[in-house]
């Protein structure tokens, strides 16, 4: 298998797999700081048993590389995980996740900032067009009591492009360990306002699926999947879960997202969809020149 073939097997499976995950949280019954610590916990848990069965010996050593920078990358993606969860539950999924789906706007907003990498004329008009999607989706939620999920879904975009182009910038080191962390620190921020052990029975199977594999595998295959191909073809695989989520949770438990839910949500994915087929399109020009 090349490895182009390999970066996008790898990317839509976790894609795939992360796709059921607002249904899951929609079917729990606990409250969300608890779901929030047993989110983090268990995903922490879950990527430490692959890890140690992948490393063996060597898994504190592959912990330990991922230096400073790694626990600052695992803050941030803690930090994502509470606001996420918080978002999914005071908000529509459907806002949730295409809300979310504006992060690789945020990624070239601090590649630019921080990297220094130039922001090309087509991605500052592709800002301009998912503000005004995500301006749509929010203003239909004023005086719906959604506007705080609303606002916790764009600071998780915001959270995750910066997280994301951190690892870029620290590509040369493993940074799935980071994920461990992530979940730790998850975990520790929901813990005092969360009630751990008051657990419903029916919960539990779903917990585990979630915390124990699902997340873990999703998060690691996130990490080794871009890799291998251009980022405009992530940003259009990404694109899968901010369609598929919604309608899951819109067939199983009938959460209409209103319409203008669809007006904003259609700004953002066809705005999001031709910015990332046109960055196909010139990565694939040049590399028939360079051939």
């Amino acid at each position: 298998m090349s490895d182009h073939a390999k970066g996008l097997l790898l990317t839509t499976l976790a894609i795939l797999i992360i796709t059921p995950d607002v249904l899951l949280i929609r079917l729990v019954s606990m409250d969300a700081w608890t779901l929030t610590f047993w989110r983090g916990l268990l995903s922490a848990i879950g990527l430490a048993i692959g890890l140690l069965a992948i490393h063996r010996g060597r898994f504190i050593s592959v912990l330990l590389a991922v230096g400073g920078w790694g626990l600052v990358i695992g803050t941030l993606f803690g930090i994502t995980t509470v606001t996420f969860v918080t978002a999914i539950t005071t908000t529509t999924a459907a806002n949730t996740l295409l809300i979310i789906a504006t992060g690789s706007m945020f990624g070239a907003l601090f590649s630019w900032l921080l990297l220094r990498e130039p922001v090309l004329p087509r991605t500052w008009f592709a800002m301009a067009g998912t503000g005004i999607g995500v301006l749509v989706l929010v203003a239909a939620d004023l005086g719906a009591g959604r506007l705080f999920g609303d606002l916790m879904a764009l600071a998780t975009a915001a959270l995750a492009g910066l997280t994301f182009t951190l690892i870029r910038k620290h590509a040369l080191v493993d940074m799935v360990p980071t994920v461990i962390f992530g979940g730790i620190v998850t975990a520790v921020i929901a813990l005092p306002f969360s009630a751990p052990d008051e657990i419903a029975i029916e919960d539990t199977s779903i917990l585990l699926v979630m915390g124990l594999l699902m997340l873990p595998l999703s998060f690691a295959l996130q990490f080794i999947g871009p890799r291998y191909i251009p980022a405009p073809e992530v940003s259009l695989l990404v694109l899968l879960e901010a369609v598929l989520g919604p309608l899951l949770v819109w067939y199983w438990l009938g959460e209409h997202p209103g319409e203008w839910a669809f007006v904003g949500g259609a700004i953002v994915i066809a705005t999001l969809a031709l910015h990332a087929a046109w960055g196909l399109h010139q990565e694939r020009k040049r590399a028939q020149v360079t051939n």
